[in-house]
C-alpha cells in the first residue's frame, strides 16, 4: 500500500509545503498515521518514482515526493500582527511560501477598539520562522503610499519579487452613531479601500517583473455584498461603501492584469472572531443595540466565523487549484449575504 499525506515542511528537512509521502505499509498503519496529525491521507500511484528520504524518529522509513503548492512563492499580508492577517500569513508560510508582513502597529484616534501592537507583529514572526520560513516584518501604514512602497521594496530586496498578495488591513466602528464624523468617515475608507489599492499598486510591479503570474487576494466583507446593519451613522456608511468599493477594484484589477496571469478575487467574511470584535466596546455594542447584532446576522446558528475558515479560502486562492478563478466575490458568511 502507498499512501499520501500532508506533512509541515519543517518536519522533512528540504522538503518545505505541502508534502506527498508514499508509505509502504498497511492499511493500519495509515490509518495511525492519520491519527497522529498528519491530516487526509489519500491512496497514490504506487508506481511512481520517488526519492528516498529517512524520517525514522517520526513515521520510520519513506519515499518523498514533493508536491509543495508554495514553496519557492514570496507573499505579502497586509494587517499581518494579528487576526486574519496573521493566520493567512502563517497558513501561508505552512505551505512554504516566505513572507512579508506588513502591519501599522499603532492606534488610529478615530477607532474605538485598540489595534495591533508590534509585540503582535513580532509574534507573528515567530510563528512564520517555526515553519521554516524567511520573514520580513514591515512597519506601515496602508493608508500612506509613501511609506508603504519602500516597506514592500525592503522585502522584496531580501526574500525576491512577490507571487501572493493579501490586502487584508482593515478597520471597523460599529457602534459610533455620530452621522456627520467626516475624520471617522475618511480613516476608515482610507484603510479599507484606499489602503487595498495602495497595496495593490505597491506589489504588482514586482508580480509583473517575476514574469510568472501571481495572485491577489483583496478582503472585502459580507458589507461588501449586502447592507445589513446600517445604521445611519459615519461609521456603517463608510465601511459599506468601502467593502463594496474593494469588490469594484478588484474587478478592474483583474481587467487589468489578466494579460500578466495575475488572478484577482475577493473574499467576504461575515464577523470573524478576532480583536476587531472580541474587544470591549464591539461585544458590547453587539449587546446593546439591535444594529449591531444585525451586523452578524449569519444564516448558520453561528455568531461568527473564524479566521481558519477565511484563511483556508486565502490558501486555496493563492495556490494552483485556483488557477483559473479570478473576478471573483467569494463568501466567507455562514449565509450573512443570502439576501
Amino acid at each position: 500500500m502507498v499512501a499520501a499525506l500532508a506533512v509541515s515542511p519543517q518536519l522533512v528537512p528540504g522538503f518545505g509545503g505541502v508534502t506527498q509521502i508514499p508509505v509502504d505499509t498497511g492499511d493500519d498503519d495509515i490509518s495511525a498515521l492519520s491519527r497522529a496529525g498528519f491530516g487526509r491521507i489519500d491512496v497514490a500511484d504506487p508506481d511512481a518514482a520517488m526519492p528516498a528520504v529517512s524520517i525514522g524518529s517520526l513515521i520510520g522509513s519513506v519515499r518523498v515526493r514533493v508536491v509543495a503548492e508554495l514553496v519557492d512563492t514570496v507573499a505579502v499580508i497586509t494587517g499581518a500582527a494579528r487576526g486574519q492577517g496573521r493566520s493567512h500569513a502563517v497558513a501561508l508560510a505552512a505551505e512554504g511560501a516566505d513572507i512579508i508582513a506588513i502591519d501599522r502597529c499603532a492606534d488610529i484616534d478615530s477607532i474605538p477598539y485598540p489595534l495591533a501592537t508590534k509585540d503582535d507583529l513580532d509574534e507573528t514572526v515567530r510563528l512564520i520562522e517555526a515553519h521554516g520560513r524567511r520573514v520580513v516584518p514591515v512597519i506601515a501604514d496602508v493608508r500612506d503610499l509613501d511609506a508603504l512602497q519602500p516597506g514592500v521594496q525592503a522585502g522584496v530586496d531580501a526574500l525576491g519579487e512577490i507571487d501572493i498578495v493579501v490586502a487584508n488591513a482593515g478597520v471597523v466602528a460599529i457602534g459610533l452613531k455620530d452621522p456627520l464624523d467626516q475624520q471617522l468617515y475618511r480613516d476608515i475608507v482610507d484603510t479599507n479601500l484606499a489602503g487595498v489599492w495602495h497595496t495593490i499598486a505597491a506589489t504588482v510591479p514586482s508580480i509583473i517583473r517575476k514574469g510568472r503570474g501571481g495572485s491577489i487576494i483583496l478582503t472585502s466583507s459580507a458589507q461588501g455584498l449586502v447592507g445589513k446593519g446600517g445604521d445611519g451613522s459615519a461609521a456603517m456608511f463608510a465601511y459599506a461603501a468601502a467593502k463594496h468599493g474593494v469588490v469594484g477594484l478588484m474587478r478592474s484589477a483583474a481587467n487589468a492584469y489578466a494579460q500578466h496571469n495575475i488572478r484577482v478575487n475577493t473574499v467576504h467574511p461575515s464577523g470573524v472572531g478576532t480583536p476587531m470584535i472580541l474587544n470591549d466596546h464591539t461585544l458590547r455594542t453587539f449587546q446593546e443595540n439591535a444594529n449591531g447584532a444585525a451586523l452578524s446576522g449569519n444564516l448558520l446558528p453561528v455568531p461568527w466565523v473564524e479566521s481558519e475558515d477565511v484563511t483556508n479560502v486565502v490558501v486555496f486562492l493563492a495556490g494552483p487549484k485556483a488557477r483559473y478563478i479570478t473576478g471573483v466575490a467569494l463568501p466567507v458568511d455562514a449565509g450573512h449575504a443570502v439576501m
